[in-house]
């Protein structure tokens, strides 16, 4: 299988993956999705520079980004949420798991295939992904209670019970 097979599926499968999941769970976990799309694209270009990895594949027209982070990442991220979210120690337990097979079995396995480059340890990716999961966990905690907020809010609201002023329609 080529490498342009396999970094097109990690940007495509995930998110055909999304027909198994409810309307409401996809608007839900959307903003969250976009997050980890963020962070995960800052995190990528940071480890670029700092010469702890190096992307030697991507989909084109993705310079120096693999496709994890416009498909597997989020999409992933969706669902860990959608099965663990507000049960914190499955959520770190379900997570870890994941960070573990991310960091010890993809990441050399892309290494492996020549798609991308790892200059430091598997350790180190295990430890930044795990603090990319802690921030997702807090920013969907963060849009959770806005959302609540706004809910409470919109029902507060009154509509206006003020006539508009009538005019005179006199004979002339």
């Amino acid at each position: 299988m080529s490498n342009q097979v396999i970094v097109w599926a990690m940007l495509i499968l995930p998110w055909l993956s999304l027909v198994f999941m409810r309307k409401e769970e996809i608007r839900r976990f959307i903003p969250l999705a976009l997050f980890a799309m963020v962070i995960t694209s800052i995190v990528i270009e940071a480890g670029i520079t700092l010469k702890l990895w190096n992307i030697r594949e991507t989909t084109y027209p993705l310079n120096h980004t693999l496709s994890y982070v416009y498909g597997l990442a989020p999409v992933v991220a969706m669902w860990i949420f959608k099965f663990t979210y507000n049960r914190f120690w499955i959520y770190v337990a379900a997570d870890t798991v994941f960070n573990l097979g991310f960091a010890f079995v993809v990441t050399p396995w892309l290494a492996s295939r020549g798609i991308k480059d790892l200059l430091t340890s598997r350790f180190s990716v295990f430890i930044i992904v795990s603090v990319l999961a802690v921030l997702l966990y807090l920013y969907q905690m963060w849009q959770e209670n806005a959302w609540a907020d706004s809910r409470v809010s919109s029902y507060e609201l009154q509509p206006a019970l003020k006539r508009m002023p009538q005019e005179d329609k006199t004979e002339e």
